[in-house]
């Protein structure tokens, strides 16, 4: 079991003038940061940590998943956009699931291969590099020290050990196999064993050479194609020869002085904006961190803003999502009417549970950040692997409702809901950015932004603060119809039992491997904007202040 982890921080931030990188593996970490020091930019390195990280943590992310990039330009100080999701095959009908059986009370096995909806990962890597890169290093340059990762091995770390045991298992459950690429002997690396993937390496060397053609067409995409087909799925080449990334217009919301960017639906970000929107219209510092009052108030807004998210959030290219309405202040005073001081909530929309994902950022020396997550879904996702491929593939088409009034309907061609945020902090008067940041894990992810943000902001956290500190997760029970507050431990325990007293259902505390449900943030500043005493000795906010999660194996790292 790990050891509990108390609200003070264990470690100092990393601090450091010409870049930094914070992800959720040191290895990965390292090569990020060797790009950086190669030249590249923050966007060069983001995509060679993502690179990295799917040789070193395969069961939260990898190029067979999806990936969301938003990208601050220093010199133009606009937030930028990229939507690296995937669509639904175009066969894939509600009636087709039908003649198969399935229905919205029964549908697909959440690994079943209809689950896969086409890697966007690929092609947002690519299209980060060409829209964003410094133009110094090419996709081979990037992508090189992942392929010699995956080809010499490296050693697994600890909490990945874990979840690469947990997620097999899952699988094995579930009467499906993972490929042997990602096993020794049979069994899931331990903690400390060499594992090595030159299948992977094959696959990055591929895309090297000829691009998002070397993944989406050829024997990548064949293969791909033919283990879906295998498994009783309807992906097509075609459905991957046509996929293409998305460059979106960033949302936001102003609070306190702050403006915070998410991706727009189909992604989850606008959940965190509407929180933050009605959580404006209460003194959340004068209430102190982790109080009951504050915890009960946070609650009660991040299920409201959950609820409209999962109610409204869809693919807008298929339907139109009210995200102007969503954001408006006047909707989030009407909102917060609704929540009672002394008494929680009992309804809500339903909203599914279960993810691994991970999350990093990169700043530069230039002043560019790159927000950046990448994700398979549900661990392996669905535990498919192409022959010869090194990688599994997503299950993200889970996430689709198949009732046929609802937005997030599964159709042909179609994004589904996307738990996956990146996200990115600035100044609303100078557009300077302040802050790179981001928390992996599902429907934890706008939870974990609030809870992070409002650690630095309202309660004058550093960075490696804001991520040790104690975090909430509320989560709604569809069977039961009812919300839970998972709470961990590091709250004190007359907390629990007020906010209980409250009508909340609690669970607390929550502690060892279970802390993964909290997600794992990383975390960069530029300036010590949290501070005003430390912001004295940087007028000119050239210092970079990091923070890694240590409920996962990462670190930030500068130079």
């Amino acid at each position: 079991m790990l050891p509990e982890l108390p609200f003070s921080s264990r470690r100092s931030p990393v601090v450091c003038i010409n870049g930094c990188v914070a992800s959720s593996q040191p290895l990965a970490s390292g090569i990020g940061l060797d790009i950086l020091k190669r030249g590249g930019n923050a966007a060069d390195a983001a995509v060679a940590v993502a690179a990295a990280l799917n040789v070193t943590e395969p069961c939260s992310t990898g190029i067979g998943g999806d990936c969301f990039c938003l990208f601050y330009e220093a010199h133009s100080r606009q937030v930028r956009g990229l939507n690296g999701s995937g669509r639904a095959p175009r066969a894939l009908t509600l009636d087709l699931l039908a003649e198969l059986g399935f229905s919205e009370n029964k549908p697909p096995p959440a690994f079943h291969a209809l689950n896969v909806t086409v890697p966007g990962a690929a092609a947002c890597w690519c299209d980060t590099v060409q829209l964003f890169g410094s133009k110094k290093l090419s996709l081979g340059d990037i992508l090189h020290p992942a392929t010699e990762l995956a080809e010499r091995g490296f050693p697994v770390t600890e909490i990945t050990a874990h979840h690469w045991a947990k997620w097999l298992k899952a699988l094995e459950a579930a009467g499906k196999e993972l490929g042997g690429d990602f096993l020794i002997n049979n069994q899931p690396p331990k903690h400390g064993q060499v594992f090595s993937n030159p299948a992977l390496a094959r696959t990055f060397q591929e895309v090297a050479r000829h691009g998002k053609a070397g993944f989406y067409e050829g024997r990548i995409a064949e293969a791909i194609v033919d283990v879906i087909s295998r498994n009783g799925g309807v992906m097509s080449l075609e459905d991957l020869k046509n996929h293409t990334s998305t460059e979106v217009t960033p949302i936001f919301t102003n609070y306190k002085g702050v403006r915070l960017w998410e991706c727009p639906p189909n992604g989850q970000g606008i959940a965190a904006l509407i929180a933050l929107n009605i959580l404006e219209n209460f003194p959340v510092k004068d209430m102190g961190h982790n109080t009951t009052s504050y915890l009960h108030i946070l609650a009660e807004a991040l299920k409201l803003s959950l609820d409209d998210t999962v109610h409204f959030c869809a693919d807008p290219d298929e339907v139109k999502v009210p995200v102007k309405g969503l954001l408006s202040k006047d909707y989030s005073q009407q909102r917060a009417q609704l929540i009672h001081m002394q008494k929680a909530s009992v309804n809500g929309h339903g909203t599914p549970t279960g993810s691994d994902t991970v999350y990093f950022s990169v700043v530069d020396k230039e002043g560019n950040a790159c927000s950046f997550v990448n994700s398979n879904y549900m661990g392996f996702g669905t535990g498919l692997v192409p022959d010869g491929c090194g990688f599994s593939l997503q299950n993200r088409g889970a996430n689709f409702s198949l009732d046929s009034s609802h937005v997030n309907c599964m159709g042909p061609e179609k994004r589904p809901y996307h738990t996956i945020m990146p996200a990115m902090l600035t100044d609303p008067t100078s557009a300077r950015v302040l802050c790179s940041f981001g928390v992996m894990g599902a429907f934890m992810q706008p939870q974990g932004h609030v809870q992070v943000l409002l650690n630095m902001l309202e309660f004058g956290m550093n960075p490696q603060e804001a991520l040790d500190a104690p975090r909430i997760f509320v989560q709604y029970d569809k069977t039961a119809r009812e919300w839970h507050l998972n709470m961990e431990a590091g709250v004190e325990q007359g907390v629990a039992e007020e906010l209980q007293s409250r009508g909340h259902i609690v669970r607390w505390p929550v502690s060892g491997h279970d802390h993964a449900q909290f997600g794992r943030g990383q975390v960069i500043a530029v300036g010590s904007w949290w501070d005003p005493a430390l912001t004295q000795c940087d007028p000119a906010a050239r210092v970079l202040w990091a923070g890694s999660d240590p409920r996962a194996d990462g670190c930030a790292l500068g130079y």
